[in-house]
């Protein structure tokens, strides 16, 4: 007793509700409980499954019988239109023949009605999720929930079947209802993307580059400017030709930011004078674009490089900087 309870009120490092449930079912189960039983414990607390359900008994099942007036919705609520007038014997045959066509169908598919919601592809490492779900500061990517009132689960932008890398770069952080809803909603034509991320233009100097890459990844590559602004400037392109910030896709987003992290981390490391950074694209001629080959800027700043640092990128349009 002391040790669990110990345990569970100082010890217990929780990042969900995952471990007390658990320990839980063992208790109510005379110490010894198979995982199914846990897990169903677990998705009786998981409203967000309820959630995705509900939106199947609305939009599908819900129209369907309705449509053909076996049932009626009151707000939240659906009623059995000829209920009222069955007998006992009657709702036992018809239960029995809802048992028999459900059995029937489960025959005839197997496990294959429930591939769309399974998990069966190799779990993505702790680690790695962990990165995914920082880089997404712990909300989803798409509608912008937390973590605390949503599980986070981290999905593969360019889905597995379809040929998707189990990279982090192909990797985002979506609540379990975008995870769901992605399937029937995301219209992207994954079927050319590998030859989209080849792609290479013969004049341009960036995809023919000679200059020496720095760092890079499997999307994006580093180099230093070679008109730098500051000591170690240093230029971020996608490794495919696109003219602007605006053509990138989200891998190559992902792949660029992770660049411009390590090579923080790197140019601070081996340059202590380093105080601060202008990180930003040029996208148009008249924003001061003259590659057409979408690229970051990342320049170290340095105390007192300037004599008035402040705008900093405002500066851009001059006069613009003090406010």
């Amino acid at each position: 007793m002391s040790f669990l309870k110990n345990f569970i009120e100082n010890k217990m490092s929780m990042s969900h509700i995952y471990q007390p449930l658990m320990i839980k079912v063992l208790l109510e189960n005379g110490g010894i409980a198979d995982k199914t039983s846990i897990a169903k414990t677990i998705l009786s607390f998981d409203f967000s499954q309820v959630e995705y359900y509900e939106g199947i008994t609305n939009n599908m099942v819900g129209r369907v019988l309705r449509k053909n007036e076996v049932v009626k919705k009151n707000k939240e609520r659906y009623e059995l239109l000829s209920y009222a007038d069955l007998t006992e014997k009657e709702i036992t045959e018809l239960i029995a023949l809802c048992n028999s066509k459900i059995n029937d169908y489960i025959e005839k598919r197997g496990v294959k009605i429930w591939e769309h919601r399974r998990r069966n592809r190799k779990a993505v490492k702790g680690s790695i999720r962990y990165q995914v779900l920082k880089r997404a500061d712990g909300r989803c990517e798409l509608c912008g929930i937390s973590k605390e009132e949503k599980a986070l689960e981290v999905d593969h932008i360019k889905p597995k079947n379809l040929g998707g890398e189990d990279s982090i770069d192909n990797y985002q952080a979506l609540c379990y209802t975008c995870n769901a809803n992605k399937r029937d909603t995301d219209d992207t034509d994954f079927r050319n993307l590998d030859v989209k991320y080849d792609t290479r233009e013969e004049n341009c100097i960036f995809c023919s580059l000679e200059r020496k890459v720095i760092l890079k990844n499997e999307l994006s590559l580093a180099f230093y400017d070679k008109f730098p602004i500051t000591k170690n400037h240093v230029l971020i392109i996608p490794k495919r030709h696109c003219n602007n910030y605006f053509e990138l896709s989200q891998p190559e987003l992902n792949a660029i930011h992770r660049l411009v992290h390590e090579l923080k981390s790197q140019l601070m490391n081996h340059d202590p004078s380093i105080t601060g950074f202008n990180i930003g694209f040029n996208s148009g001629k008249d924003a001061g674009q003259t590659i057409f080959h979408c690229h970051m800027h990342l320049i170290p700043r340095r105390k007192g490089d300037v004599q008035n640092p402040k705008g900093g990128i405002r500066n851009t349009i001059p006069g613009k900087g003090d406010y």
